[in-house]
């Protein structure tokens, strides 16, 4: 399995691994401290206005604040989310992971089928088992069929 060429996996000996995760430019932390730093400079400003007399200032901003706030903690909440797939030891695991949510499931290696779920650009569905999950939400949809292709490959060559 070394000598196969993968664009999505990394292979190390007989283990294959895809790690496909949620393009952020901005980790949770990071958005912490730019939200601090907003709320410092909006409610300065607003102080500054409130004491030139104009009262509804400060209202409007924190209402602004508390907006922007919830957009920030929806984000941050999904900025983690990703999929793993593992292949080792005659094994498939998928783990996803969305909103702090983890979803696991595994296959046996010669029974588990990959297909698209419905048609051109549609996720890819693992099944065996009696069990089925989708995954590559977090791959372009025209490069979900070369991710399925991949998974095959590694699948027969386990």
């Amino acid at each position: 399995m070394t000598n196969l060429v993968f664009r999505f996996a990394t292979v190390q000996g007989r283990h294959v691994q895809w790690s496909l995760r949620r393009n952020c430019s901005v980790t949770p932390w990071q958005l912490v401290w730019l939200y601090v730093s907003l709320c410092v400079v909006s409610l300065g400003i607003g102080m500054f206005f409130w004491f030139q007399g104009a009262t509804l200032v400060i209202p409007f901003a924190s209402l602004e604040l508390a907006a922007v706030g919830l957009a920030f903690l929806v984000y941050a909440r999904h900025a983690a989310d990703g999929e793993r797939i593992s292949l080792r030891g005659g094994r498939l695991v998928v783990e996803l992971e969305c909103a702090g949510k983890l979803e696991r499931a595994e296959f046996s290696s010669e029974w588990v089928r990959v297909e698209p779920r419905a048609g051109e650009g549609s996720l890819i569905e693992l099944s065996g088992s009696g069990r089925s999950i989708q995954v590559g939400r977090f791959v372009r949809p025209e490069l979900r069929p070369l991710l399925a292709k991949e998974i095959r490959l590694a699948l027969r060559a386990a």
